[in-house]
């Protein structure tokens, strides 16, 4: 990685897993971290962790996001924006995976309404700050279960019909990883020197997994030949958040088998969905109007 002293990032999520570790490396590298997450106590925890482990580096600020309240989304960013004239780095990493049934304060699912609207919403308000900095990047969390949704299903982004939990985690990625390319286009079409970057860490162990009962996790992770720790599955993300060699619109996930696990490399993971540039639209339009938030390019 190289030198970060003086630029300034957002990590969502931070408290915990592979958004701590990201956070961590960036402050580690000389960055001024801001430590988002919906626990002001588990965010405060975190910082002084980090401080622990690392010694002197960068600079450590902590934010109050949840994600699951446009309202509380805006009032982060105006309260980030009050402090900071810029933002080099911001990285969409906070998610949610397979809880049971369950609506954002705005009535989206759960999953959908953090995972994506969430952090469309955030990058919007802060892309004036982005702007203002010298070849920004946004870093948005995918997965490899993206490739298992053929499609979003607009009538049921609210639980109007049924839920499924792996269905809707993968409507989710799917809709991470459109916003990336789409807000990719938008920025070139734009002539914004902003970076729109996606990754996904591989199979990774972390407090993500929270809803699944440890017997069946354990299972699931017994198919893999390597399941990696937080550090490992944070690497795809600094990656793309700071290696000089990315370019907008591209997907960075790990280099080994079927990208369970590795170093970061140039993600083959692709389906006729991801690469969709019409539904791709689709989802752009109704999240604009869903959030109320139009981009400035």
């Amino acid at each position: 990685m190289p030198d970060l002293t003086g630029k300034i990032a957002i990590v969502t999520g931070a408290n915990t897993g592979i958004g701590y570790e990201v956070a961590k490396a960036l402050y580690q590298k000389g960055a001024i971290v801001t430590i988002s997450a919906r626990d002001m106590e588990k965010a405060v925890s975190a910082a002084e962790r980090i401080k622990k482990e690392s010694g002197k580096a960068g600079g450590l600020e902590i934010g109050l996001l949840n994600l699951a309240s446009l309202d509380d989304v805006k009032t982060f960013a105006d309260q980030f924006s009050e402090g900071h004239h810029r933002l080099d780095i911001l990285v969409n990493n906070a998610g949610v995976m397979i809880p049971p049934p369950s609506r954002t304060n705005d009535g989206f699912e759960l999953q959908f309404g953090v995972n994506f609207i969430g952090h469309f919403a955030l990058t919007a308000h802060l892309l004036p700050l982005l702007n203002a900095a010298d070849a920004a990047r946004v870093v948005t969390l995918s997965s490899g279960a993206a490739t298992l949704a053929p499609g979003i299903d607009f009538g049921n982004l609210k639980l109007e019909n049924t839920y499924d939990s792996w269905r809707e985690y993968a409507v989710s990625k799917l809709a991470d990883i459109l916003f990336t390319y789409e807000l990719d286009r938008r920025l070139k079409a734009g002539q914004s020197k902003v970076l729109s970057v996606a990754a996904h860490p591989g199979v990774t162990r972390t407090d993500l997994q929270r809803h699944i009962g440890s017997d069946v996790l354990e299972g699931l992770f017994a198919q893999f030949d390597t399941v990696m720790e937080a550090w490992q599955g944070a690497l795809p993300t600094l990656f793309a958040a700071t290696d000089s060699s990315i370019r907008g619109g591209e997907f960075i996930g790990p280099d080994g088998p079927n990208e369970y696990a590795g170093y970061p490399t140039l993600s083959k993971h692709s389906s006729p969905s991801m690469t969709d540039q019409a539904l791709a639209q689709e989802l752009w339009d109704y999240a604009e109007t869903a959030t109320g938030m139009k981009f400035d390019f």
